[in-house]
Parts: C-alpha cells; structure tokens; sequence
C-alpha cells in the first residue's frame, strides 16, 4: 500500500506538496495524546482560552501572503482572490471566540424555594474535523475554534488537495501556547479516516464534503452514538423577481454562480428569473461572465482559474454537452477562453438558457462554471421549481418588495435564504443544511451546540 500522499498542482500538473500518511500507531498515539490534553484543557479558564485562540489568529494572519500563494498552488483559485479567505478566517474565528462567553453560559431555571437548578455545557472530549479543498480555511475554522473554545482537543484530517491549510493552523496554534495535544493533524488515507472515526476516543465528527462520503462517514460511526455534523451538497437557487433591481441582481448573482470557478457548495447553480425581464437580465448576465479571464491563478490578472482536477472538469464539460444536446442554448463561446482545453483542469464558463429539470445541469450539482437560467411566470413556479431539489443549503430571491421576499423565503426549502445576497456565510447566523445538504449546524452561537453536551445540576439544600 502507498502510504505517499501527494498533492497536484491544477496550475501545471507538478507534484506540489508530498507527505508521508499516518500509521495506525501513530493514529492512536495522536488519540491518546488528545484526550490527556483534553483532559488538562477542559478546566482552564475561559478567558485563558479565548488569550491563546485570540494570539493563534494573529499568528495565522501574520502569515498571510505565504498562505495565500500556498492555496492558489494547491486548489487553484486566483491569487487575487485567495488572500480573502485568511480574512474570513479572521471574521470567523474572532466571531467564535467573541460568541463563546454566552453560547456556554449556564442555563438557568426559574426560581424554586430549597433547590439551585442549572445546566452547564460540558466539552464533549476529542472533536474529529474532516475538511476539504475549495474553502479550506473558511471550513475547517468554522468548527475548530468552537470546539477548542468550549475545551476539546481537535484531530483534523484535511483534503489531501490542502495539506499545508491544516499544518499552517496548528502552527499557528502552537506558537500561540496552545498546549501539546490539544489540536493535531494528521494525514490519512479514506481508510485510516474510517478507522479514526471508529474510535472510543473520538465524541464528534465534523465533516464537509460530497454526499456520498458523508454517507461514508456516517456508516462509520453508526451504533457508536456520538455527535456529527455533516456539511454535505448544494445546487442552490436564485431567483429574480420582476421588480428586482437588475443591474445589481445580475452582477450579485453571476459573482455567486462562478467565484472560485464555481466550486462552492453554497454557490448558485441555477437561476429562475420572472419572464418579463428575462431577456433583459440574460443579456446582463452574458456580458458579465465575457468579461472574466481565465488563466493560470497564480497570474494576478486572473479572474477564472481552473477546476481542481481535470476529472471535475470533465464532469462538467459533460453536464453542459448534454443539456446542449436535450434542447438548451450556450451563450459563451468556448474560443473567447483560448485557456480552456479539453484534458485540462482549464474550463470556459458556461451559460445556459432553455433549460428545464429534465436536465442534469439544473439539478445535479456541477461545482464548476457553469449555470442556467431558466424563465418563471410567477411566484409560485418559482418557489416550487426552486424546492425542486434533493439539495437544501442556501437560497436567494432579489426583490424590492421585501415583505413579499420574506413571505416567499419562508416557503423556501433552505438552510440560509437571503434577499439581495447570496453565497456568503455570515458568522452570526447558523450554517446549516437541511435534505442532502446535510444536518447539524456550526458558526453563530448555536455552532456551540454540537461540540458541547448538556449536564445539569440539581441541588436540594438540606432541611434542619
């Protein structure tokens, strides 16, 4: 068995990072070295923990351009963009330590003669996060720092596509006096990973990545009863009103549809615009996403950089032949992007219109550049072609009726739904999923839940 793990660079097919995996022994000593660390954590002050978190921050940031350019070798995004995801970091993980001191405050009851009542929320021991590739940072940090804030040790297990984010952070937290144990990676194999979630020492599993290894990771764990959040897919909507302000709708929502090429869970995927301004916002739409260029990312001049892997290219040059072929209409050509070559990671975006849900583009999820378009009568259709999906992970209507927008959003089948927004995660509202989107929640004060449990404490005052 290969026990070399290796990362390829989507700029240029080179080798970009190699490590050795883990052995099982090494696995185990990592375990046991966590829970003894955990052990010593969980009575340390809150305030103690929110001084080194606060300093592993700044040390993370401090690092800022080298983790940048290390991202862009790693997953490809645009070197002009990637700087952005240290500062999400930075929002997020300060969210989390600010948020710590009332998400696990003592709940308590009303008053009761003889007896003090309250529930207090304990760690829950070893948290195990399993992070991927496209938000490498943004993903892992949304449980990590809740987990090591509320006193667990934290085993994280990254992409094999961004092993560096994953020893970058524990550097950081190091350096800040977190002490030994506490927060370790590790380099796995899928099996290795399995084994991992298998263990007596491990209380919760947080992961984000494709139904299908959610559906791996769930398996694993089952009849072990602990905790798991899963973060899973999306083939999240949009949907333009005609009232919509549409210079702004347009740019909002092909901005959602095609950064970071698309490969976003929470990115759009498809849009429902009403028909008497769909010819218009197309138009709009189409001149926008002429306008991007694509190219290697670590050009400071590209906007589009390529897919991940030339297999997650393939996949979605596949979508977009076949709904070419079922009846829909290409707006881009493919020779405005002399990047984009079949057998390479490098892919023109798309813009499709003529479509309907017969089509695999409009309801399996494509994580790359393409999107379609697809024209509504009303309300009603809109709302129910927008539910129509195995997916629930944000949604977004652009109106200036916003009484009518929230009337709508409740309807909608979604975890986070927005008005004149999308595809962004704001630390003080939940991120959670709902259908193959996934289940649990991270980031607000309810992100405290998961790597908590609740004891309480019922005391009666002897009677004399």
């Amino acid at each position: 068995m290969n026990n070399i793990q290796q990362t390829v660079s989507p700029i240029d097919g080179s080798v970009y990072v190699e490590r050795t995996l883990a052995t099982r022994e090494q696995i185990d000593q990592a375990t046991a070295l966590a829970v003894t660390a955990q052990q010593a954590w969980k009575g340390t002050s809150l305030s103690e923990r929110k001084r080194i978190c606060r300093q592993a921050v700044d040390n993370f940031v401090s690092q800022k351009e080298e983790i940048a350019q290390e991202i862009t070798w790693q997953m490809g995004r645009p070197i002009r963009y990637t700087a952005g995801e240290v500062g999400g970091f930075t929002e997020r993980a300060s969210y989390m330590i600010d948020a710590a001191e009332e998400a696990l405050r003592p709940v308590t009851t009303s008053d009761k003669e003889g007896f003090t009542r309250y529930i207090k929320r304990e760690a829950v021991g070893v948290v195990l996060v399993i992070a991927p590739w496209n938000y490498p940072l943004l993903t892992a940090i949304n449980s990590i720092m809740p987990a090591l804030m509320a006193g667990n040790a934290v085993l994280l297990k990254h992409s094999a596509q961004t092993p560096l984010c994953a020893e970058r952070m524990v550097e950081a937290f190091t350096q800040a006096g977190l002490p030994e144990g506490l927060f370790q990676c590790l380099h796995m194999s899928h099996q290795d990973t399995e084994y991992l979630i298998q263990s007596e020492a491990v209380k919760h599993v947080a992961f984000t990545g494709s139904v299908p290894a959610g559906a791996t990771v769930e398996k694993a764990a089952a009849g072990r009863f602990i905790g798991m959040g899963l973060e899973l897919g999306g083939k999240d909507p949009a949907y333009v009103r005609a009232d919509a302000d549409l210079d702004y709708a347009a740019e909002t929502v092909i901005d959602g549809a095609f950064f970071n090429s698309g490969q976003s869970c929470c990115g759009i995927e498809r849009i429902y615009v009403d028909e008497t301004v769909f010819d218009a916002f197309v138009e709009k739409a189409v001149a926008l996403v002429k306008a991007y260029r694509l190219g290697r990312p670590d050009d400071p001049e590209t906007t589009l950089g390529p897919l991940v892997k030339t297999s997650a290219a393939d996949f979605v040059r596949g979508q977009v032949a076949e709904a070419v072929e079922q009846g829909a209409k290409a707006h881009i050509d493919p020779e405005l992007f002399p990047e984009s070559k079949a057998g390479t990671p490098y892919l023109a975006p798309q813009l499709l219109t003529d479509v309907d849900h017969s089509m695999r583009v409009m309801t399996e999820e494509s994580f790359g550049p393409v999107v379609g378009i697809q024209k509504v009568s009303s309300d009603k259709e809109a709302i129910t072609l927008m539910n129509d999906s195995e997916f629930g992970l944000t949604a977004s209507i652009f109106t200036q009726d916003i009484e009518t927008g929230v009337d709508l959003g409740e309807q909608v089948e979604t975890g986070t739904f927005f008005i004149n927004r999308c595809d962004y995660l704001d630390p003080a509202l939940a991120w959670t999923g709902i259908k193959n989107s996934g289940r649990g929640c991270t980031l607000s004060v309810l992100g405290y839940d998961a790597v908590t449990r609740p004891k309480s404490f019922h005391i009666k005052y002897s009677q004399k």
